[in-house]
Formats: C-alpha cells, structure tokens, sequence
C-alpha cells in the first residue's frame, strides 16, 4: 500500500512539473516576434541561408526623416541597394541637404558637396503621387474640387498605399511585381516567393503591414525585409522607425496576417523589386 502510495504521489509530483514546464516556458522559435539585437535574433541571422539582401540594405540603412515617410524611406533604401556605385545609371544629387548659408563656403564650381544618391527628398523627383500629397494635402477631383468623404469631411490620402508606392519604383526604371495579400492568395505561396527573392542578390522586398498585429503601436507601415530564418519559419522585418520598433524577426504566418488587413481601397501586400532586365 506504502508502495503504491509513494508512486502515486511520484506521478503527481511529474505531471505537476510537466504542466508547469508547458505552461510558462516558450522555446525560442515559438516566439511569434523575436528583436534582432537578441541572442536568438543574433543566432537566427547567422544561422540563416536566406540573407543575401540583408548587408547591402544595412549598409544603405536610414531612419524614416517623420511619421508618414516609410514609404519614401524604403524606397530610398532599396533605390540605393541597387544603384549606388553603378556607373551606367545617373543618381540625381539632394541640393536641399545643405541650406544657402551652408553653401556660401563652398562656392566651387568644380566640385560638388554632394553625392549622387537617394533621398526622402528627391525620390519624389519620379514619383506619380506628390509630396504634397503625402503628407496630407486634400484631394481634389478633376475639375478641381475638393473630394468629400462620406463623413463630410475633405478627403486625404496620406503616405503610400502599396500599388502607389510599386507606380513610384517604375517611374524610376525599375522592375516591380505587386502582390496584394487577399484571401485568394494562400500563405504557403507567399512565403515561397518572398524566400526565394531573399536568397537571390539584386531584388529586394518590400512589406506593407499593419502595425497592432503585431501587438505594436501605430497603423499601416512599409519595410524592407532582410532574411529569412527557416528553423522558426521567421522574417527579419528591418523597420525603418527605430524610434517605434526595433528589427524584429516575426513569424512568417503572422507576418502575412499583417499583410492581410484592409487598407483605403484594398488589401496591404508586398512589393518585388529589381532592375530591368534592358539595364
């Protein structure tokens, strides 16, 4: 009877730890969101065979310049990731990052403070959507009327939505594939395709998400993505706000969740972007 007693109370004492383990420990590759400056985020970079747009988008990184560029932001990262140093393409020069009082002390006209590369500022010099209205200028209607919402207020379109942001590339020459992440367009094939354009050198993606599925403040954002860790079916989302988020690593299905969520006229989505084949 002691015997019995003593095993059953063994069993117990198992199942308790057991249950105890399951309930308040996480393995990390179950982490749905994991930062990249962590231990696992360090380990999951290095371990990653899908990285190859990583260290070029790192090396053309900056921060978002307001709360509505991440759109132009990403896209000046990708512009410079594919043309910066390449000869056979001119790269207009931002005169507006110096002011005239700065200019007076380099009156040179042989040389030019300024390098030819990308900026927030002159992406919109190709840009079908403008400035303007970007940053939240009413619309207006053909005949020059301002356009009323339903609510009876005028009507604004701030930031990109992802179609206008893929108009923008190609009125810069590039090659873009637009993907808007809608029922029909099941998970598996979405995480395929962007895979496959992050182990490949030369193309870039670019994600369009809403912030609060992944449990983080704000709306609708864009980044550049810059991995893919296939031991927790993570991507690395290097968000171009570090003063909001951190690069983090999220789980592919949760990422697409993000993606699935309704902007002003559609699904978000995401953007393939490369060179011509001409060029």
């Amino acid at each position: 009877m002691k015997r019995t007693l003593r095993l059953l109370h063994s069993i117990i004492i198992l199942s308790i730890t057991a249950c105890s383990v399951s309930k308040n420990t996480v393995e990390p590759d179950d982490q749905p969101i994991v930062g990249w400056g962590s231990s696992e985020g360090i380990s999951r970079l290095e371990e990653s065979r899908y990285k190859t747009d990583f260290f070029k988008l790192a090396n053309h990184f900056e921060s978002q310049h307001n709360k509505i560029f991440c759109g132009p932001t990403s896209a000046a990262i990708v512009l410079n990731s594919l043309r910066v140093r390449n000869g056979s393409i001119q790269i207009p020069e931002d005169k507006t990052l110096l002011n005239q009082s700065d200019l007076q002390f380099l009156a040179s006209k042989k040389w030019s403070p300024f390098f030819q590369r990308y900026t927030q500022n002159n992406i919109f010099l190709n840009s079908p959507k403008s400035r303007a209205f970007v940053l939240g200028k009413v619309l207006l209607d053909p005949k020059g009327n301002i356009i009323i919402d339903e609510k009876g207020k005028s009507k604004k379109d701030r930031g990109f939505q992802v179609r206008q942001l893929a108009e923008l590339f190609r009125e810069h020459g590039l090659s873009v594939k637009v993907s808007i992440v809608n029922q029909a367009l099941d998970n598996t094939s979405i995480k395929n395709e962007i895979i496959e354009n992050l182990r490949t050198p030369n193309d870039y993606v670019i994600v369009n998400y809403k912030r609060t599925v992944l449990n983080q403040a704000g709306g609708g954002h864009i980044s550049p993505l810059g991995a893919y860790h296939k031991a927790s079916d993570s991507f690395l989302v290097m968000d171009v706000t570090p003063n909001k988020a951190d690069w983090v690593w999220v789980k592919a299905d949760l990422l697409i969740q993000a993606m699935r969520t309704f902007d002003t006229h559609e699904n978000r989505g995401y953007l393939l972007v490369k060179e011509k084949k001409s060029q």
